[in-house]
């Protein structure tokens, strides 16, 4: 099987990852020779892999759109892990595990700011359904400017049985939903082996989902709407992990 990814972000990303097997790399005919094109093309003549140029009508078809910026990378499907390898790389780190899990996230914009929310707070991994929701596509790859390249990503059948596993391994699972009860999120230690649950776009946490929590988690908010964008409201709780775990290794107390 092959996949074409597009974009000049997401190629680049790939082939630094290294960690799928690409086969070609195609540019568009009078495209610009500026510094991360020249790098995209160090690195693949570094894997030997063929560079051919193309008009941009047949890249337009090759990646189905017309935002590929005048580049595409035949390569091998999306590398998927385990868990447990994202449970090993927390061991290599000598860190506690700190996992996202998303609950039938299907907005790709969604799902790839919460991959390059993730990557960037140096997560172990990122838990998605394998049914009715965004996999990581070329769009996925492209939205995310190439970070989930970098991660561990997962596919399971069924998020709740795949919390127990996980707490059955003493990781504590934190969900986020706005709801009576619900924790501000400040207010939580987030520096223990941890799982944050993210809800779809409009249903939030599904009840199996949401009972299968230690805590439900919030935001504060204090004005007119009463919700926020799945990968913005994600990404906050993401930093605030990523602050208190950052002050309790440097030897700081937590504000």
């Amino acid at each position: 099987m092959q996949e074409i990814l597009y974009g000049r972000h997401a190629v680049y990303e790939s082939l630094r990852a290294a960690r799928r097997r690409p086969g070609r790399l195609l540019l568009a005919k009078g495209i610009g020779h500026m510094p991360i094109i020249e790098t995209i093309i160090a690195l693949a003549e570094q894997k030997r892999l063929s560079v051919d140029t193309a008009p941009r009508q047949e890249i337009d078809k090759l990646t189905g759109n017309t935002r590929h910026q005048g580049i595409a990378l035949v390569t091998t499907p999306y590398p998927y892990v385990t868990v447990d390898e994202m449970l090993y790389l927390a061991h290599q780190r000598e860190e506690p595990p700190l996992l996202l899990l998303l609950d039938l996230i299907q907005d790709v914009h969604n799902l790839g700011s919460l991959f390059r929310t993730a990557e960037a707070t140096g997560i172990h991994g990122v838990v998605i359904q394998e049914r009715r929701a965004a996999g990581i596509t070329a769009d996925v790859v492209n939205t995310s400017a190439g970070a989930v390249e970098h991660l561990l990503v997962t596919q399971v059948t069924n998020l709740a049985r795949e919390i127990t596993h996980l707490k059955a391994v003493d990781v504590w699972i934190a969900g986020l939903e706005d709801m009576p009860g619900a924790q501000c999120y400040t207010d939580v230690d987030l520096t223990i082996p941890l799982g944050v649950v993210v809800g779809s776009e409009g249903e939030g946490l599904r009840r199996l989902v949401r009972e299968h929590c230690d805590w439900i988690l919030s935001l504060p908010m204090q004005g007119r709407i009463n919700s926020l964008n799945a990968a913005v409201a994600g990404s906050i709780v993401l930093y605030e992990a990523l602050r208190q775990r950052t002050l309790r290794s440097s030897g700081m107390r937590r504000a």
